[in-house]
């Protein structure tokens, strides 16, 4: 492994605080890929895939701020990150489907999600496993001062 090059995996739903976590907490030192970034491409998972690459590939940690709910999202990834050399890091923000309908009622535009979009990605969404490819795993929740509380995954 190349020292110190990770590949950040969020995984989570809408709303649940992946985006401020990523801001807050990764971006200053991560290339943040979300596929929120580019809504009109034709291939939004090619294009992804593309980045993270080059970044990869540039020596560059990377976070992919989406909701990666399951496997089939974050296997690539994790497949990506392998070819470079990098870590793969999970973070895990377990489900509150009360709190994400909260926040997301507030937002406005594009970033708010149609509650059903929601409840599909809640139908989907898996807990990471270190079984899965992951080198590391944490857990993600809010403090309640507005800041995240983060601990390692257990093990199984």
């Amino acid at each position: 492994m190349v020292d110190g090059l990770e590949l950040a995996v969020l995984i989570g739903l809408q709303a649940s605080g992946k985006s401020t976590f990523t801001r807050r907490l990764l971006a200053p030192d991560h290339v943040v890929v979300s596929k929120d970034a580019f809504p009109h491409a034709r291939d939004r998972q090619r294009r992804q895939m593309r980045l993270v690459a080059e970044a990869l590939a540039a020596g560059r940690c990377v976070a992919v701020d989406n909701t990666n709910p399951s496997p089939r999202e974050w296997q690539p990834l994790i497949e990506a990150a392998r070819a470079h050399g990098a870590a793969t890091v999970g973070y895990w923000f377990p489900p509150d489907v009360r709190g994400a309908l909260a926040r997301n009622a507030v937002r406005e535009g594009r970033a708010r999600v149609p509650d059903v979009g929601l409840f599909a990605t809640l139908k989907r969404l898996q807990p990471p496993r270190p079984a899965d490819g992951f080198d590391r795993l944490y857990e993600v929740r809010f403090d309640g001062r507005g800041g995240f509380r983060i601990a390692p995954m257990p093990e199984g």
